[in-house]
Parts: structure tokens; C-alpha cells; sequence
């Protein structure tokens, strides 16, 4: 099992230095041979990995890296069966991404590059869910955040592309300080980073409950920059500037699904933290409310799955501040799947039509039948609607927000299926239906290498929620290795009628007014359009962020820039200035006293030296008439004494 999960993460780390180091040599299409090959061994192992963990196989497996002293920091693997599940759905969504990619990118000058970064993206994330203990898993976490970076901004030369790469950076690492701290906080107070140990430690209580609180929301606080939470989820929509496939990946199985996924790993500590999955809860009920209104106003396709994806993720996030893990987790299962394929069709759609527009669609469903046919199976997993996959993932969140949350919660919960059969069907009306736009009269059927994954995932979306159905296994609490104590399990009719309803009325608006148009929606735009731009404006977010960190940031610069100009380079001028008059007054000084003393010591010298010198003529009769003169002088001078 070590060996199955060492494989995971390192295929896809030597397909990485295969592709960047002699990719721009290889060319196209040679450069994506290794990086392909690498994910599709990787997706091998997952699925032995999988089958290991369901017969028993798995564990908790521990090696000592180095030894400081009495202590020694180790890494290891958790092979549980819910590393097991999530294994498999990322390594096989990034396995059908690199496939599909192949197509997408060609002509892309940067190919090789590509297909590297995408290695390294993959193996972050499957080194994430396989880690036993919070250091290494922090670590493979900020790979995660470093080659998100380097794929939203892989098309560097365009400005929106570079600084939507910058933005999503910069936001996530603001989560990424409160997990630090809290990853430490949990060092100080157990002295090991080992989840099995922390987890133990918790239960039996030995920490004491405001610092397991603090924990918890510490912890949640790196969750919420990661999956987009309500207020870092400004990351996200920006994040389509990068590739198509790009999205793909970090909407349905990497980047976005670490932050759900580290919750529910920790979810020993919310569940021991009091007041932490409240907060869990409410944040997630607001983030999937409030995305899914600015959706059903968004005209760019993959800005509408953009905020789908934050939606679904506050759906994610609900079931589990509402105590369900196998809901959240099962949400996120069969999530990826679909929200991958509907990102590979909105990137068949933009490479035939050169557009992300919609209103430059339209039509799209006669000219493109096979990704017209994927991307609604997907839209109705993801609107709930039976017998496809999100249906009964979704059911059971319901479940249990009903069961464990407010009214609120239930509002947000039930009013966002509206919302999601909704903005979908609008999409789709728009793209696929009615009369062909501008972009789309010459739009044709994406190449096999694109449509083969696409048809790969539509069988997932379809059937990878069967999990849930009564007789067909065990449930999904089950397959992950949940507890299943408390887990809904089954179809609850009452959750389920009254969301089929709300998913059948969404469904419905939008087919009354983006197909038959049996009112003018720019009539309707016209009535509410203080709420329309509200949604257009994305509540203002950005431009509140924009104002306060943005502008604040330039307007505090400019403020020191002033301050710099004007008081330190004037302390410093002025006290040039000093230096230079005191220089100044120093020379008047040594000119006036300092050399006048000299000079008026070397005349006085001078001058006695011109007077006495007369003395020594060198004749020997003056020097006897000097000494007679001055035995007289003496001779006198005793006489007048005596």
C-alpha cells in the first residue's frame, strides 16, 4: 500500500521534470507524451489504492525524516478508505484533464511547459490527501497555492491573466497565515503535527476547549481562502484568465476541494470545538446564497460555473458545520465529476467559438450535439434533479441541515437550488439554443481528444451518486470509512420532493424567458436594476477590497512618499546644509583664530629671532666687549646692594 501510494504522487513528479526540462525540445505533441502517461499511471495506482483500502489493507504508516535532539519530525501516508476515495477522484478527473488537454492546448507555444505544471499541480494534490500529519500536508497544500499560481497566470503576457494569478496568490495565503498559526498553535500544545495522535489527544481531552476552538478556527480560516469562502472567495471568478482545463482542475478535484477536504479531515477538532462548526455552517450557508445570486447574472460561461463552483462549495461546507462529513465529502465526490465535464464542455464552446461570451453563442446545440448533450447531463446533476449523481448528494445535505440548522440555513440551502437549476438552464438556453450568434456560425464539434473525457465524466455524473440509493452498497459513509452513526442514509422524500420541485422551477423560469421568452428580460432588468447591479457588481466586494487594500495601499505610499520627500530628505538636507555652514564656519574659524594663532606665534618667533640673532655676530671683540659690559653691570649692581 505504501509503495501504490508513493507511486500516486511520483509519476506525476517525474512527468514534471521530463516535461520542463526537455519539453521545448520535444515539441508538439511529444511534450505531453510523459506528463499523460505519468497521470494515467498515477490513476492506476489510485484505483488499487481505492480497492486496498475497501478490503482492508490501508493504515497509518510513519517514517522518521530527521532527529533534533529527543525529537524526531516524521512523514508518512494515512491510507484509509477516505484517502482511498479521494485518490481516486483526483487523480481520474486530472487524469481525463491532461487527456483532454492535449487537444485544447495544441498550438499553444507553451505547450510543454503546460503539461509540466499541470504534473506538479496533480501531485500536490494527491501528496495533500494522502499525508498522515498537518506539516506535510501543509506543505503539499502551499504547492498547491504556488502552481495555481503559475496555471491561472500561465498566459503571463496578458495583463488580466498575470494579476488574476497575483490575486488568487495573494488572497489564499491571507487564509494560509491563520492554518500556520493554527498548525503551530496544535505543535506547541501536543508537540507532534501526527493527525491520528492531535485527533486522540482532542477526544480524550487533554487541550483545553478554547484552544481546540481556536484551533478549529484557524484551521477553517486556510479553508476558507483555499475553497473560496465568503470573504476570499474573490480569487475564484478571476481565476478563469488561465487555461480552460485549468478551471477545470481547480473547480472540481484540487485547489478549491483542499479546503473541504482538510476540514473534514480535522473534523475531530470542530466536532470537540465548541461554537466552530456554527460558524462552518453560516459561512457556508451565505457563500452558496450569495454566489449563486451573482451567477444568474454573469454573461461570460465560465464566470457563471466560476460561481457555481464557490456556491457548491458553500453547499460542501454547510453539511459539514451542520455535523455531516459523509454529506460534505459526498457532495464533493460527485461535484467533481460533473463540474469537470461542464468546464471541458464551456472550453469545447469557447475553442470553436473564440468567445466566453454567450450572447455571441447561441445555436450551439445543432452544430455541437455531443458537448451540448454532456453539458446538460451535467447541469442536471448539478440542479439536483433524479436519477443523476448530484440528486443524492445533495439530498443528504438537506437532510441535514434540516435536521441540525436554523432557519436560515435552511432558507439559504433550499433557495440556492432554485438559484442553481436556474442560472444553468439560463446558460444553457443561451449557448446551446435559439438562433446562432455571431461566434457560433462556424463552431464546430471538438476533436476526439477533447470529447472522449467529456464522455468519460458524463457516465460519472451520471451514475457516480448511485452510491446513495438504498440496496446498491452500504452508502457512502460506508465507502469513505465514515462513522455512520447519525449519517443519513437513503432518499428522505420530503427533502427530496421539495427540492425536485425548487430544481423543476428554476428549470422552468429559465425556459419561459431565455426560450420562449414570454417576457422581455430586459424589461425585468430595467425594473430591478438597483439589484441588478448590486449582482453585477458583485456586492461590491471587489470594489470595497479595491478601495481599502488597493487604493489604501497606493494612497499610504504616496502619504510616505511625501513624508519621505519632505521631512527625512528634508532632515537630511537640512542637515547637509548644517554640515556644509558648519564646514564653512569651521574654516572662517581655523582661517581666522586657529591660523591667525599660528601665524601670529610663528611672527613673535620670528621677530625675536630677528632681534637676538643681532647678538651672535661671530667677532670675538664684540663678545668681549658684551662680557666686560656685563661684569661692570654686575660689579655695579653689588656695590649699590653693599
Amino acid at each position: 500500500m505504501v509503495w501504490l501510494a508513493s507511486i500516486i504522487i511520483i509519476a506525476p513528479l517525474l512527468g514534471f521534470l521530463i516535461a520542463i526540462l526537455w519539453g521545448k525540445r520535444m515539441g508538439e505533441p511529444k511534450a505531453a507524451i510523459a506528463p499523460v502517461a505519468a497521470l494515467g499511471v498515477s490513476f492506476g495506482a489510485a484505483i488499487a489504492l481505492f480497492a486496498g483500502t475497501l478490503l482492508g489493507y490501508g493504515g497509518d504508516f510513519s517514517y522518521t525524516w530527521f532527529r533534533v535532539g529527543d525529537f524526531a519530525l516524521q512523514v508518512g501516508f494515512l491510507l484509509d478508505r477516505f484517502a482511498g476515495v479521494m485518490a481516486l477522484v483526483v487523480a481520474t478527473v486530472s487524469f481525463m484533464i491532461h487527456i483532454y488537454s492535449t487537444g485544447y492546448m495544441a498550438g499553444d507555444k507553451l505547450y510543454g511547459r503546460y503539461f509540466a505544471y499541470l504534473n506538479l499541480f496533480s501531485a500536490a494534490m494527491l501528496g495533500l490527501v494522502l499525508a498522515n500529519n498537518f506539516l506535510q500536508a501543509f506543505i503539499f497544500w502551499e504547492l498547491v497555492g504556488l502552481t495555481s499560481y503559475l496555471l491561472i497566470g500561465f498566459w503571463f503576457e496578458k495583463p488580466e491573466a498575470a494579476n488574476a494569478g497575483m490575486k488568487a496568490f495573494i488572497t489564499t495565503r491571507l487564509g494560509d497565515v491563520g492554518l500556520l498559526v493554527g498548525i503551530i498553535l496544535i505543535f506547541t500544545l501536543t508537540g507532534t503535527f501526527h493527525f491520528g495522535t492531535i485527533f486522540g489527544l482532542i477526544e480524550y481531552g487533554a487541550l483545553a476547549p478554547a484552544m481546540v476552538t481556536a484551533i478549529a478556527i484557524l484551521i477553517f480560516a486556510g479553508a476558507v481562502g483555499k475553497s473560496a469562502q465568503i470573504p476570499l472567495h474573490v480569487w475564484l471568478p478571476d481565476a478563469m484568465e488561465g487555461p480552460t482545463p485549468v478551471s477545470a482542475l481547480i473547480h472540481a478535484a484540487t485547489m478549491v476541494a483542499a479546503g473541504v477536504y482538510l476540514v473534514a479531515r480535522s473534523f475531530p477538532i470542530f466536532v470537540a470545538a465548541a461554537g466552530a462548526s456554527e460558524v462552518v455552517a453560516y459561512v457556508g450557508a451565505t457563500t452558496a446564497l450569495m454566489a449563486a445570486t451573482i451567477a444568474v447574472v454573469q454573461i461570460d460561461i465560465k464566470r457563471v460555473l466560476a460561481y457555481s463552483t464557490i456556491s457548491q462549495l458553500g453547499y460542501m461546507m454547510l453539511a459539514l458545520g451542520c455535523g455531516s462529513q459523509a454529506a460534505g465529502i459526498f457532495h464533493l465526490y460527485t461535484h467533481a465529476f460533473f463540474k469537470a465535464l461542464l468546464f471541458l464542455g464551456a472550453g469545447a464552446v469557447i475553442h470553436a467559438c473564440h468567445t466566453n461570451d454567450m450572447r455571441e453563442m447561441g445555436g450551439l446545440g445543432r452544430r455541437m450535439k455531443w458537448t451540448a448533450a454532456t453539458f446538460i447531463l451535467a447541469a442536471l446533476a448539478l440542479a439536483g434533479v433524479p436519477p443523476f449523481s448530484g440528486f443524492f448528494s445533495k439530498d443528504e445535505i438537506l437532510v441535514a441541515v434540516v435536521d441540525h440548522g436554523g432557519w436560515y440555513l435552511a432558507f439559504a440551502a433550499f433557495f440556492t437550488v432554485f438559484l442553481t437549476a436556474f442560472y444553468m438552464f439560463r446558460a444553457i438556453f443561451i449557448t446551446f439554443g435559439g438562433k446562432a450568434g455571431e461566434k457560433a456560425e462556424r463552431a464546430r464539434e471538438a476533436p476526439w481528444n477533447m470529447l472522449g473525457p467529456m464522455v468519460f465524466l458524463c457516465v460519472f455524473a451520471v451514475v457516480a451518486g448511485w452510491i446513495g440509493i438504498p440496496g446498491v452498497t452500504k452508502g457512502f459513509a460506508w465507502l469513505a470509512g465514515f462513522d455512520v452513526h447519525g449519517e443519513h442514509y437513503g432518499i428522505n422524500v420530503g427533502a427530496a420532493g421539495a427540492s425536485l420541485a425548487l430544481a423543476a422551477g428554476g428549470i422552468g423560469l429559465a425556459w419561459a424567458l431565455y426560450r420562449l421568452k414570454v417576457y422581455p428580460v430586459e424589461k425585468i432588468y430595467r425594473t430591478f436594476r438597483p439589484v441588478a447591479v448590486v449582482l453585477e457588481r458583485k456586492y461590491f466586494f471587489d470594489d470595497v477590497y479595491g478601495f481599502l487594500f488597493v487604493k489604501g495601499t497606493v494612497f499610504f505610499a504616496r502619504l510616505w512618499g511625501l513624508f519621505d520627500n519632505y521631512v527625512i530628505d528634508g532632515a537630511v538636507n537640512g542637515t547637509a546644509r548644517l554640515t556644509v555652514l558648519l564646514s564653512k564656519f569651521k574654516g572662517w574659524f581655523d582661517l581666522a583664530v586657529v591660523d591667525g594663532a599660528v601665524n601670529f606665534t610663528g611672527w613673535i618667533t620670528q621677530a625675536f629671532g630677528k632681534t637676538f640673532r643681532r647678538v651672535q655676530t661671530g667677532y670675538v671683540q664684540e663678545y668681549l666687549i658684551v662680557l666686560v659690559c656685563g661684569v661692570i653691570a654686575i660689579l655695579v649692581a653689588v656695590l649699590v646692594i653693599l
